[in-house]
């Protein structure tokens, strides 16, 4: 029996346009969808192509069928409520914080765990494996020489001239000497703090952020200032310009594209007036843009540096969440530190794998990597909902959610009688992994909050330890399953 592809595509472009206007807020929660037939008609489309389509949403948890009424779009979880405007400077990380951190990495890498936790996917079925190993096997047998190579700073030519064409999609005018290749994203953060902080020095950071900046910025000698930062606009733009005014930071690192954990993008407008901060009290951003790639939108985004005048952002990202983990590719564009980074490069880690870097180049110049980023978002954008149908199942009534525009991590607010740290090792003991909210904070304000991840198939396994840590917060709370209030008949 043969599959006809063309309709599976029909059928999933019908449901992904409906998704975005669900979204966008064209379709309201509560409304009734139009008929069957009268989509089927106005799309050019099967009747059986609609109803795939309609299963497809359902199975997001997006739409809902209603007997002898049709199909209707179901209540939303409401976003978490705006952080109060704290700012709070910390010297370092306290022991308990750093524990904290240790025992959930240990977690997310453990095998014999369920993790909703991990940022990172562990299915070979998200990486275009087959593709680059071809690629790979292919410049191996055409340049056997090219294991004996050193790639020095700033590394392949080739990789960096494809990497600074696509740098255009995002509104960066970059030129392959402009960028630096490094090993991850976090060399390129460090090396970002090395050129610009010093000893003593104060970094603004969101709040929430990675929890990983913790312990780099311990370990440079660097203070942290925790900037309010909203779970739906982003960084607290009048809070950065009064710290600014009054001189309290020496740089500043920010996701103002698709922010971890909080999985919110910034305006363009927003963006702008970010890069103008920067460049007026010439303090340099540190623009991380790990996951701007994963964007849902077409076409993307701007990136802050898109808007840099002076070369005061630095731009750091990786191939790590798109294309593959183990290459460990990243790379930044430094503006007036690049010599400096480079110079740091090397004294650091020297060198990329010239067989790695140019197996990418290859890879971003034959189309392949923009065939596999559409599927990537498409799956990512169908598992971020599906992961907050089933929080609004099974979570108690009160919880909170973002709704990101992009990657695979979301945040979540419970109600304030839980603490998901305590959540953390009670369901540790049962072999599920979360991620409790007190680890992207120095303070004690995301107690409450927990970040799920949603890179992982979503299977039997994955629904159940969703639906295990919803059903333990209510044990936690005593208060009913049904994060959304229920629909008045």
């Amino acid at each position: 029996m043969s599959i006809d592809l063309s309709e599976n595509r029909r059928y999933q472009q019908l449901a992904d346009n409906f998704a975005s206007a669900i979204h966008d807020g064209t379709w309201l929660p509560g409304s009734r969808l139009p008929a069957i037939r009268r989509v089927a008609m106005a799309q050019q489309v099967s009747i059986n192509t609609v109803l795939s389509a309609w299963r497809l949403l359902e199975d997001r948890g997006l739409i809902e069928s209603r007997p002898q009424s049709g199909y209707y779009v179901r209540s939303m979880l409401p976003a978490p409520e705006k952080s109060p405007g704290y700012l709070t400077t910390i010297s370092t990380p306290g022991q308990a914080k750093l524990d904290l951190i240790d025992t959930v990495f240990a977690a997310q890498n453990h095998p014999d765990y369920i993790n909703i936790s991990l940022a990172c996917p562990r299915d070979g079925d998200f990486y275009p494996t087959a593709k680059l190993a071809r690629i790979t096997a292919s410049l191996l047998r055409r340049h056997p020489q090219i294991i004996g190579r050193y790639a020095l700073p700033p590394g392949s030519e080739t990789l960096r001239k494809e990497i600074a064409r696509r740098a255009s999609y995002m509104g960066m005018k970059l030129t392959a000497e402009s960028i630096t290749l490094t090993h991850g994203c976090m060399e390129a953060l460090q090396l970002a703090l090395r050129a610009t902080t010093r000893p003593g020095d104060c970094v603004g950071l969101e709040t929430p952020t990675y929890f990983f900046l913790f312990p780099l910025l311990s370990s440079l000698g660097l203070k942290t200032l925790e900037i309010p930062t909203d779970p739906q606009t982003g960084l607290s733009l009048d809070a950065l310009e009064m710290v600014l005014q009054e001189g309290r930071i020496q740089a500043l690192i920010a996701m103002p594209g698709l922010q971890n954990p909080l999985g919110c993008s910034m305006t363009p407008e927003n963006k702008k007036r970010l890069a103008a901060l920067m460049n007026q009290w010439q303090v340099p951003l540190i623009e991380d843009g790990l996951y701007d790639e994963l964007q849902f939108r077409e076409p993307q985004l701007p990136t802050v540096k898109a808007f840099d005048r002076d070369g005061w952002v630095i731009y750091c990202t990786s191939f790590t969440k798109t294309v593959a983990p183990d290459f460990r590719i990243g790379w930044m564009a430094a503006g007036r530190y690049s010599k400096e980074i480079a110079r740091l490069k090397a004294f650091s880690s020297m060198a990329e794998s010239t067989l790695l870097c140019e197996t990418l180049a290859q890879f971003l110049a034959t189309g392949g990597y923009d065939r596999h980023l559409r599927s990537l978002r498409r799956r990512y954008a169908a598992n971020l909902d599906e992961a907050r149908a089933l929080i609004a199942q099974h979570f108690p009534v009160g919880t909170r959610a973002t709704l990101p525009q992009g990657g695979f991590v979301f945040w979540i607010t419970l109600p304030d009688s839980i603490d998901t740290e305590t959540l953390f090792h009670r369901l540790l003991q049962e072999k599920i992994c979360l991620t409790p909210g007190a680890l992207y904070t120095l303070s004690d304000r995301a107690n409450h909050a927990v970040r799920l991840s949603c890179c992982y198939p979503f299977d039997d396994r994955y629904r159940y330890a969703i639906s295990r840590a919803g059903a333990v917060a209510c044990e936690m709370s005593g208060l009913p399953a049904g994060a959304v209030e229920p629909r008045l008949a």
